[in-house]
């Protein structure tokens, strides 16, 4: 994975304070995360099937606390 190619996106539903994070989902078969406040630190690499396994967890309600 070249993080270099990816085209970031923050959700629509981040705050102003800028605490959230970033997904790529451009690459081939690998959606990239970062957080938005440290975009030269780390980057999490999922597979296309474990990120849309985790999106429908959340809404479905898996991750409620």
């Amino acid at each position: 994975m070249n993080p270099s190619r990816a085209t970031w996106r923050k959700s629509t539903r981040s705050g102003s304070t800028g605490n959230c994070v970033e997904v790529a989902d451009n690459l081939p078969a690998v959606v990239a995360v970062r957080d938005s406040k440290d975009r030269q630190g780390p980057v999490l690499s999922f597979s296309s099937g474990q990120w849309a396994g985790f999106v429908r967890g959340v809404k479905g309600g898996s991750f409620v606390a």
